[in-house]
């Protein structure tokens, strides 16, 4: 799909403008997203709680015996761990699911709103916006292969620190606390798994206009990754800084959002107390994973339509350079 170069706008401007030209559709659609996000994340978590009922009763169980017969006792012992370790198992594959739906969703709507900004085209209701989100299963496999490809180098780095804290690799000890580390152990317990670990976001960044590839040009999910390569070839310093700049507002949201979801987590404990009828256990774990819950479902209607719109934006300018330097030639 050829673009107008002399249309198109750099950067977040750029973006910008794409979203005060159709921030009607593009909010309404957003938030139609994001509430269903929040009725289904909500669901999932129920589901969890609710298959994960007994096994903490019997956790309650357990530790009320033993306080009772003035025994010590170890959290989660006596077979209390492993179902519930089963269900968070499954619980945790179910809100990737989603959140690599809702991505997948919102890449796509965005990615179809600038290319209809950039031919000048006329309003953009939230219906139409929907109807044109045609290639959403290829927009799903280009960003679940990313997550895969972006996950087994951070899961590479994480492995390789493991194996030297564990003592499993040849010629390196690892450092008591507050011993002195040698030069072994800092090289490879420590910088060598944070370089590893830094490829994850460079390999994002050169595959982040992906999905707006196979939507737009109708490419394979494959085909859509290695054009993404390509394309930001010469403009590796761009996407680079380009995606750091979204992570830092998605990270400048996610930890506040935390803090502030506190007090709710408090009610919610109170509430969850009520209805276990005591159980310190199931209400604890509430506690603990509410905050980082609701940080995460604000995530799509506040960052979401910026990052969305600044890669959408980023693919439409660096196919419009390639464009014109395939013209020039």
């Amino acid at each position: 799909m050829a673009r107008d170069g002399n249309q198109s706008t750099d950067g977040i401007g750029g973006a910008l403008d794409a979203l005060g030209r159709h921030r009607r559709a593009l909010y309404g659609f957003t938030l139609l997203v994001s509430l269903l996000t929040v009725v289904l994340g909500c669901a999932i978590l129920a589901g969890g709680f609710a298959a994960a009922w007994d096994a903490f009763e019997n956790v309650r169980d357990y530790a009320d015996r033993n306080i009772a017969n003035e025994d010590s006792y170890v959290a989660y012992a006596d077979g209390g761990l492993p179902p519930l370790v089963r269900v968070g198992a499954v619980v945790s594959v179910l809100l990737l699911v989603l959140g690599l739906l809702v991505v997948s969703v919102l890449h796509t709507a965005y990615a179809v709103a600038d290319a209809h900004a950039t031919r000048d085209g006329g309003p953009l209701t939230t219906r139409e916006l929907w109807r044109r989100t045609r290639r959403l299963p290829a927009a799903l496999a280009v960003n679940a292969l990313t997550g895969l490809a972006v996950g087994a180098v951070e899961l590479a780095a994480l492995v390789l620190w493991g194996l030297v804290e564990s003592g499993e690799v040849p010629g390196v000890e690892p450092t008591p606390l507050g011993g002195t580390a040698s030069p072994q152990y800092t090289l490879v317990g420590w910088v060598l798994p944070i370089a590893v670990g830094c490829l994850g976001p460079l390999l994002y960044s050169r595959l982040a206009v992906a999905t707006a590839e196979t939507v737009l040009e109708r490419r394979s999910p494959f085909a859509a990754l290695y054009r993404s390569w390509v394309l930001t070839r010469r403009a590796r310093w761009r996407v680079l800084g380009t995606g750091a700049l979204v992570t830092a507002a998605a990270v400048l949201v996610f930890w506040p959002a935390r803090y502030a979801a506190a007090p709710l987590a408090h009610f919610a404990g109170l509430g969850m107390l009520w209805l276990s009828d005591d159980n310190v256990w199931i209400t604890g774990v509430l506690v603990l994973i509410l905050p980082t819950a609701v940080a995460l479902l604000l995530l799509p209607p506040v960052v979401m339509p910026l990052v969305c719109a600044v890669f959408a934006r980023l693919h439409g300018d660096l196919s419009a350079r390639e464009d014109a330097g395939s013209a020039a030639n």
